[in-house]
């Protein structure tokens, strides 16, 4: 994730992805977000943020 600062705000700079999915489940993240009021960018990113990552060791 980039972030500038401007004036003390934070921007997101956002970046776009092409991923490939079956239609089944293109289908499902559709209707998931609609039923959340969300859209498909927030719930992916909702599940990103959910990642646990191997810190080492």
């Amino acid at each position: 994730m980039i972030i500038a600062f401007c004036n003390g705000i934070a921007n997101m700079v956002k970046k776009n992805f092409t991923i490939r999915l079956s239609d089944k489940r293109l289908a499902k993240l559709r209707l998931y977000a609609q039923q959340k009021d969300k859209t498909m960018t927030q719930v992916l990113e909702e599940c990103i943020d959910k990642l646990r990552l191997d810190t080492g060791g």
